[in-house]
């Protein structure tokens, strides 16, 4: 048996993935452990755990921040100090945990550049699709700025001379999406397996939930609202027209909207206003989600055949929803630019059988299963060990 040791950004849906493949691979009899902010990873996965807690950074307020800009906020701010700050643990994970595989998330660069100087077999873990579909390609300057921000931190905490970009392993990448939805990757294609969504079982929390369900009994239609825990304030704005489009139509539709910033007042009768939702539980009693394309919610939605209305904010999230819409599973509305009849409008249609996005929904969300999953990164990492 082999030793597995994930390296994990705090964030939370790019550590959900690893702890249902940890979980297979705990099946198998591996010994398996993780290197994080012990908080988040507890939180999600229980006290059960081997974790070497680290010291990590939050993801600041960007405010308004969106495109570029946002993009150089995102490497300066947070990947490349949050990189820094993990290495001297994850160094010292690994000196205790003695791994035989190293799982870094592409987010959590401290995991492959570590594992790189110690000579470990090292698999970086693409939780989004972005990365493999050369998103910076058609901004030569933009892409060689962050090679070279890459390039200084191989230096400083990695393997100077092997070269290898820490978000591209050569013995391979593994991917929770499906070509069914992200296309064939136009990074690193030979190299990357696409298992699908990696789910963890969160039966256990939808149990202890205080949702009301009762809510959703009813002859309407139920529609999802999220903008994602990072975006806060920033999509305020959109969620008060969602709001607005959806109330409007009570005869026809029943929302939870997902507001943690409580920036909607005296929301409409067919609207339930909550932080936090057990989401997973929560989806497959929907009819639609309005969402702003956030990987794993658009994962855990068309998993449940779910068409979607997009708004995508910044980050990976314009690459995501133009993926959804290519491939006619949802609506892309212009975060800045929707307006309460845009997306009323956005609802109808992907509502509409005619226009085939549920089919094409119903569609990824097959492949998302025949996928594989966790039962089968565990085996590819298995045959690693």
């Amino acid at each position: 048996m082999s030793r597995y040791l994930f390296v994990v950004p705090p964030l939370v849906g790019h550590i959900n993935p690893t702890l249902a493949v940890g979980a297979e691979l705990a099946r198998q009899g591996h010994d398996i452990a993780w290197a994080g902010d012990a908080r988040f990873i507890h939180a999600l996965g229980g006290s059960g755990l081997d974790i070497y807690d680290c010291v990590t950074m939050s993801l600041e307020d960007r405010g308004d921040l969106v495109g570029p800009a946002a993009l150089k906020f995102l490497w300066e701010h947070f990947f490349i100090p949050l990189a820094r700050a993990m290495a001297p643990d994850v160094t010292a994970a690994i000196e205790h945990f003695r791994p035989d595989v190293i799982i870094a998330d592409q987010q959590a660069l401290a995991g492959s550049l570590v594992a790189d100087r110690e000579g470990i077999t090292w698999i970086p873990s693409a939780t989004t699709s972005t990365e493999l579909t050369d998103p910076l390609g058609s901004m030569p300057k933009v892409k060689d700025w962050v090679l070279g921000l890459l390039d200084e931190l191989r230096d400083e905490i990695g393997a100077p001379a092997t070269g290898h970009d820490p978000r591209f392993s050569p013995h391979g990448i593994l991917a929770f999406t499906a070509p069914e939805l992200s296309g064939t990757p136009a990074i690193a294609a030979e190299r990357c397996w696409m298992v699908g969504p990696a789910l963890a079982d969160d039966g256990a929390s939808a149990a202890r939930s205080d949702f009301p369900w009762d809510f959703l009994d009813n002859d309407q239609r139920n529609i999802l609202v999220s903008m994602g825990t990072v975006n806060g304030a920033t999509g305020a704005a959109f969620l008060r027209k969602a709001a607005a489009a959806i109330g409007a139509r009570p005869d026809r539709y029943r929302a939870v909207l997902v507001d943690p910033d409580g920036v909607i007042e005296d929301p409409p009768s067919n609207i339930l206003i909550r932080k936090f939702v057990p989401q997973r539980a929560l989806l497959p009693a929907m009819d639609a989600v309005i969402c702003h394309a956030g990987h794993n919610t658009v994962c855990e939605s068309l998993w449940n055949g779910l068409p979607l209305v997009t708004a995508p904010v910044r980050d990976d999230q314009p690459v995501v929803a133009q993926q959804v819409a290519d491939a006619g599973a949802g609506v892309r509305l212009r975060f800045r630019r929707a307006t309460e009849q845009h997306i009323a409008e956005a609802l109808e249609a992907v509502l509409d059988p005619a226009t085939g996005h549920q089919a094409a929904a119903a569609r990824i969300g097959k492949s998302f299963r025949e996928a594989g999953g966790a039962g089968r990164a565990a085996d590819i990492l298995a045959g690693l060990g």
